[in-house]
């Protein structure tokens, strides 16, 4: 992973209108590291992403992609580069395997097409059928087969597990960490924490256009936010249970308590155990109420 970072963004601006998407963006990507792009919607993940491949242009700051300008030169870019855009859109009359063998001409047939079979086979993808046929989650994996087929040195992915079942998730994972294995780099944005826990190397957290943070993926527990509603068999005192560290009342109804558990559960749970419980549910909040929670509207706190 040593030498030039793949991707380097200095102080990148973007603005639509009076909407400023971008507000002075700084990241390095190593070479052959897997970095999850982590946010909330609309915080600037696929405006950044648009801009390493020069697909839209910043009003301010620098982008390095493999060593290029992609401003100056983004064919060089884009030729090394797998791309999944957040929004794909394909030809609905051709067949899977035509709009694969169309990306293919593209790449100038550099493309084994047996390994796009491999690849169609692995996420359970018929090739056969037209792309106006598919669900959202067989789109969805097209656009995986054309982002990995050309065995990019960079995988530039736009939540790419959107729309898939939880056990497709975990093969696009595996097809991930291959590529990373036979050298590739993988820079992939995400709004579910879990996913980049279970994916990344190393996150950098967007928020308003701003990184606010680079962390490692086991700091992201310290992140996860919960709440736990328990029903009890009988009346009780719950002062123990809220005096907690990182435990908050949020509210009470009778006997059942709805609590919020920043962080592990393992303390809630052990101090339950002296109380007559008879059910437990735990929902896990949105990413956009974790960040209310922990990177407040015009501060800058860290916990």
């Amino acid at each position: 992973m040593g030498g030039s970072p793949a991707i380097e963004i200095r102080g990148l601006s973007k603005s639509y209108g009076r909407v400023q998407a971008l507000r002075g963006v700084d990241l390095e990507v190593k070479c052959g590291e897997i970095l999850g792009f982590l946010g909330p919607n609309g915080a600037g993940k696929t405006t950044t992403i648009r801009c390493l491949l020069d697909l839209i242009r910043p009003q301010a700051g620098t982008v390095r992609v493999l060593g290029i300008d992609p401003r100056k030169d983004p064919v060089a870019v884009r030729s090394r580069v797998g791309y999944l855009p957040g929004e794909l859109n394909l030809e609905g009359n051709l067949t899977v395997e035509g709009v694969l063998r169309y990306f293919n001409d593209l790449r100038g047939r550099r493309v084994e097409w047996g390994y796009v079979r491999q690849l169609a086979s692995r996420l359970d993808l018929n090739l056969s059928i037209p792309i106006k046929n598919l669900s959202k989650g067989n789109k969805q994996k097209v656009g995986l087969v054309q982002a990995l087929m050309a065995r990019p040195e960079l995988l530039l992915l736009d939540e790419p597990t959107s729309g898939l079942d939880p056990l497709m998730q975990q093969e696009v994972y595996r097809l991930l960490r291959e590529a990373q294995a036979n050298g590739a780099t993988v820079f992939f944005s995400s709004h579910v924490i879990s996913e980049v826990e279970a994916l990344a190397d190393r996150v950098a957290i967007i928020r308003e256009g701003v990184i606010v943070e680079e962390v490692e993926p086991g700091s992201l527990t310290d992140l996860s936010l919960r709440r736990i509603r328990v029903r009890f068999r009988e009346p009780v005192d719950v002062k123990p249970l809220v005096e907690l560290d990182g435990v908050s009342l949020v509210a009470r109804d009778g006997r059942e308590v709805t609590v919020q558990v920043e962080g592990e559960v393992d303390r809630l749970i052990k101090a339950l155990a002296a109380f007559p419980v008879s059910d437990i549910q735990t929902q896990h909040l949105s990413l956009e109420e974790v960040f209310l929670a922990y990177y407040r509207v015009g501060e800058k706190e860290e916990r």
